[in-house]
């Protein structure tokens, strides 16, 4: 799936995936610069709970984006497929300028969207400026490629993650969360095996990933993207190796950047804070 092409005179909106358990009390960076994004005081929130089983989810980001100063949010209950299609909610998603989705579990949003028209919504306002963002599942989602299952570890095994079709907002990375919390790099690198053209983003904990209408990345929060370039691949054993097995994968560029860092991922250049 590929992205929705952006107006020749446009601009696509800025993408927004966060490694989860983001602060909401405190310091609460991330959310605050999303509100920013999505217009300030003007700005329009739709909330997309889809991922999650708890009935409070939706109403406590509601509350957090209003309190940030957003005009207006509101929770869609698009729970069920054919929630997908009521009038009422579409309307209320064309009117949004950010969107953001909750954690939970992300099958439970590929297979509750996947192919319905809130995704194609929300595919076609993002590429024409839409903000649209997501925290652990949420976040998840967002690419073109998602990690759907995997297990944790250092070291990348065959068969050890499973890819699932996402939003396909972009094809430039896949992204993980919960990343050095669960120890997930080998389950990244696995999957970047899989697809050696895309980067991969590990987001910490309480950390943003905002990628720009440019495609450069800009990290906001307490810990660090590792952003995974394997761009360079020398050699991959994914296509022999046997279920468990160690992968062997040479000539890998990592990065790991900290709050202010960015990372342009056309040309694949890492910057440090400033």
């Amino acid at each position: 799936m590929s992205p929705s092409k952006v107006a020749p005179e446009g601009d696509r909106g800025w993408i927004v995936p966060v490694g989860g358990a983001e602060e909401k009390i405190q310091d609460q960076r991330i959310l605050k610069k999303f509100v920013e994004l999505s217009g300030d005081e003007l700005a329009r929130i739709a909330v997309i709970p889809t991922a999650s089983e708890l009935h409070d989810t939706g109403p406590r980001y509601v509350q957090l984006f209003r309190d940030l100063g957003a005009a207006s949010a509101v929770a869609l209950p698009f729970f069920e497929r054919h929630d997908c299609d009521r009038v009422d909610l579409l309307d209320q998603l064309e009117r949004a300028t950010g969107v953001f989705f909750t954690g939970g579990n992300q099958l439970r949003i590929a297979t509750t969207l996947g192919g319905t028209p809130v995704a194609r919504i929300v595919r076609r306002l993002n590429a024409h400026g839409l903000v649209v963002g997501g925290t652990s599942a949420g976040a998840a989602i967002l690419p073109e490629h998602m990690i759907a299952h995997g297990a944790s570890g250092a070291t990348p095994t065959a068969a050890m993650v499973q890819l699932s079709p996402g939003l396909g907002l972009t094809n430039r990375v896949v992204v993980d969360q919960h990343f050095r919390q669960r120890d997930r790099l080998g389950r990244l690198l696995t999957a970047l095996a899989y697809n050696p053209f895309a980067i991969g983003l590990g987001l910490d904990e309480d950390t943003g990933a905002f990628i720009d209408p440019e495609n450069v990345m800009h990290v906001v929060g307490s810990g660090a993207v590792t952003v995974v370039d394997v761009s360079r691949l020398g050699h991959s054993s994914i296509a022999e190796a046997d279920p468990g097995v160690p992968i062997c994968m040479t000539n890998i560029r990592i990065h790991i950047l900290p709050h202010g860092g960015r990372f342009d991922l056309h040309h694949r250049e890492a910057h440090p804070p400033e």
